[in-house]
Parts: C-alpha cells; structure tokens; sequence
C-alpha cells in the first residue's frame, strides 16, 4: 500500500495521508512521498488548489511514526530501505514537506478527519483553509516524549492564534476537540464527517474559480510580510500589487464582469 495518495481533478490537486492502520501516521516514506507531491502541485500551473486529508475518518494524521521515523532521526535505528535512506540523504525533504522555510503559495485547504496530533497539526497549521470534522482532535503533544514540534509550529502557532493559547497549546501538549479550536481560531469550520469532503471541495472549487495569479500572489503578500515592519510590508504589497495589475487576468476580469459572462483567466 502506498503511503500518500496523489491525485488530479479539475483543477484541484487531492493529498491523502494513507496509512489508515496506524492512524496515517508520518513514516519515511509518507514524509518523502508528501514533498514529491508537494514539489509536483507547486510546478503544475494547471492545478490551481489542493486539499489535504487523511484516509479513512479516524485519523487526519497522528503525527510522526514513533517507531519508524523519530528513531530514524535520533540516531536510534539505522537507515533500512529505501526510503529511510533517501530520507537521511536528502534531509531537506522535511522542510519540503512540511512547507517550512519553502513556502508553497498556491492555496490549500486542510480536511481534519479525526486525529490530527503532533505532525499532523504542525501540517495543518501550513495549510490555508482548515475544515474539521466534529470528532476531530488537534494538538501538538510532542512536549509529552520529551521532544518539541520543530516542522514550523513554535513559529506559525504564536502567529495564528492568542499568544497564550499558544502557548497552553505547545507547553502541556494535550489534544484539543474541534470546536474549541474553532472558537480560537485555529479551524474555519466544523462539520459533521458526511459534510467534511464535500466542504473543503466547495472551498476549493470557489479558490479555483477566480484569478490564479491574483490567488496566488495574495498569500504570497501575506506569507512574506509575516513579521516584517510596516513599511517593508507595504513596499512588498506594492510589489505584488503592480505584477498582478500588469497581467492578462486582469484586463480579462473587469472585461467579463461588464460583458456578464464567465471570465477565461490563464493565470498570467
């Protein structure tokens, strides 16, 4: 059984953590796997948005393979197959990943179909738009194994939601139920599981429907201004703002809102 599932439809690219038997928990392969596919819905300008999910409805993704892929990293099991091998070689591919310190600005949007513990939040916590069943569970416990979540959570949480939710969240590491995540903003929406897909798809398609390059240079404003004094923001902004003004999209936009007809973007 192959660890990750990678597939293209109309325009949205579908990410499925497939380990079901242990919760899709991340293993070597899986973590080489997600950057593969990653790499590829970065490069493909025909796919416009992606949705992360795990398979099956109890787990989005327990987090890392205690058994597999930490021992791996500390020293404590040696490399065995391929994909450990690849892994140590190519240590970057964590980074790739996880979207950390390589940032990915096409959207995406994140379907937390139960577990989404330790590795599994420090992914969401990437994502754009995060929709959560209502048995859903999120938390980043690595604390609890004397180990911190270094996959981009000590920086991105503290941005995201209260400081000292954030820190309640990193220090005592217990799970979190969806709805109180959703009450601080760590989640969009709650859904029942029967509604979780077909939300996230909606999100997606909506994304999709309107100017890929305006889309995508939106959350690359956003990502790049994260932290930086105003006044280099508002240079980077005005940066942005004026590659989008020049493009074809948006002549095409305007044009076909007052010719009341669906616009044709070409993303350029």
């Amino acid at each position: 059984m192959t660890a990750l599932l990678y597939e293209k439809r109309d325009g949205i690219a579908y990410i499925t953590l497939n380990r079901p038997h242990v919760h899709n928990a991340i293993d070597p392969e899986m973590m080489v796997r997600l950057a593969e596919a990653w790499r590829d819905f970065e490069a493909d300008d025909s796919l416009r948005v992606a949705i992360v999910t795990g398979a099956g409805d109890r787990a989005f993704s327990a987090g890392a393979d205690l058994g597999r892929l930490i021992p791996l990293f500390t020293g404590a099991r040696q490399p065995e197959d391929e994909w450990d091998h690849r892994l140590m070689a190519e240590r970057d591919l964590v980074n790739v990943a996880l979207m950390r310190r390589r940032p990915i600005y096409k959207p995406i949007v994140a379907a937390i179909n139960g577990f989404c513990l330790a590795g599994g939040t420090e992914m969401a916590l990437a994502t754009d738009i995060r929709i959560a069943a209502e048995h859903a569970t999120l938390g980043l416990s690595e604390v609890q194994r004397a180990l911190v979540p270094g996959g981009g959570s000590m920086v991105r949480l503290p941005r995201q939601v209260p400081y000292c939710k954030a820190m309640e969240i990193l220090l005592v590491g217990d799970p979190i139920p969806a709805q109180e995540a959703y009450r601080f903003g760590l989640v969009n929406y709650v859904v029942p599981l029967s509604e979780l897909m077909p939300t996230a798809e909606r999100f997606a398609r909506r994304i999709a429907e309107n100017g890929p390059l305006a889309v995508r240079k939106i959350k690359e404003a956003v990502l790049r201004t994260s932290g930086v004094p105003l006044e280099e923001a508002y240079r980077i902004e005005d940066e942005i703002s004026r590659e989008v003004f020049a493009s074809e999209d948006a002549k095409e936009g305007p044009r076909a809102f007052m010719e009341k007809r669906p616009p044709q973007y070409k993303g350029r």
